[in-house]
């Protein structure tokens, strides 16, 4: 074979080999950093790049990875990657003991969700940025849970998130990373603490139980007492209107009956006044009234006469005067 034709051969094997090497395909939401000579030279956007290989080589970034094995246990490994992930990334956290400002030694299960903003300072300011997002993270949350007592702590999640999320975002701003949320998945006191706050819990509920059907009672007792109470002030004022309309009723009545007593006298009056005295006539009237009332009754065996008797049959005597015609 030719020399030269072997030569050739060999120089675009190479030139293919070098071009297939300058050649980098960076997928959507990643990046990649790329030095020449061991200096920052620029940074791949998502698509086709070329580089000069040999001359410019990608920046490696260490990345966390959790996984779990058969047992359900979370094994976390670190790999070193030459792109960099700009999507939101979740950490979750290995449970850790923290003690809170009563001294209560309590296991508490964050997770974190950041996202890198500038894969330059992710690269340069920090070595290892996931491990230094988790230690910062600890750090943190131990100094805010030693500011809150244990009841604090358990129903403050939202205030200790917003807290955390601030005091980290500002302290990874210089690593490029923007924190976006914190969580906190379990508080875990301890058990003995948890039977504590368990016979607490019920003390309140029944306390609160006997409250209510006290109050409930009290209650009962009032209506029913302003009841009575209204019941008889009813019964009062009806009462009392009823022996009034009885009282007006019965004037009412002696007025008509005297005005009709009196109508009667008048008309007797102008009846007999022509044929002689009417006052015989009305005591005459008014005894055989008496007389009838006396002899009422079945045991009634003896009839006793008035005094008066003679002036009675006087009287009849005038009637009969009366009545007879002139």
């Amino acid at each position: 074979m030719n020399p030269i034709l072997i030569i050739l051969i060999f120089v675009a094997i190479f030139v293919i080999i070098f071009a297939a090497a300058g050649i980098r395909i960076v997928q959507q939401s990643q990046t990649m950093i790329v030095e020449r000579l061991g200096k920052y030279h620029k940074t791949l956007s998502s698509g086709f790049n070329i580089i000069i290989p040999i001359f410019d080589k990608a920046r490696q970034i260490t990345w966390r990875y959790t996984r779990e094995d058969f047992d359900g246990r979370k094994i976390v490994t670190f790999k070193s990657r030459d792109r960099v992930d700009l999507r939101e990334t979740v950490y979750d956290f290995p449970r850790q003991n923290v003690i809170t400002k009563d001294n209560v030694s309590t296991e508490i299960n964050a997770l974190l969700y950041f996202q890198i903003m500038d894969p330059v300072k992710a690269i340069y300011e920090i070595e290892n940025l996931p491990d230094a997002i988790e230690k910062l993270t600890q750090t943190t949350l131990r100094n805010v849970i030693g500011e809150l007592d244990l009841d604090d702590t358990l129903s403050s999640r939202d205030t200790i998130n917003s807290k955390l999320r601030i005091i980290l975002d500002e302290a990874t701003n210089k690593w490029g990373v923007k924190v976006n949320r914190v969580e906190l998945q379990d508080i875990n006191p301890p058990r003995d603490i948890r039977d504590a706050m368990e016979k607490q819990m019920r003390a309140e509920r029944d306390r609160r139980a006997r409250i209510l059907e006290a109050e409930g009672l009290k209650r009962a007792q009032i209506l029913e007492a302003e009841g009575y109470k209204e019941s008889k002030i009813n019964r009062a004022e009806g009462e009392k209107r009823s022996a009034i309309l009885k009282a007006e009723g019965d004037a009412e009545a002696r007025v008509k009956v005297a005005n009709a007593e009196a109508e009667a006298v008048n008309r007797i009056k102008e009846a007999v006044a022509a044929a002689g005295d009417p006052i015989n006539y009305m005591v005459a009237i008014k005894y055989i009234d008496t007389l009838e009332t006396m002899v009422q009754g079945e045991d009634t065996k003896t009839i006793y006469m008035p005094f008066e008797a003679t002036g009675v049959l006087s009287s009849l005597g005038g009637i009969k005067d009366l009545l007879q015609p002139k």
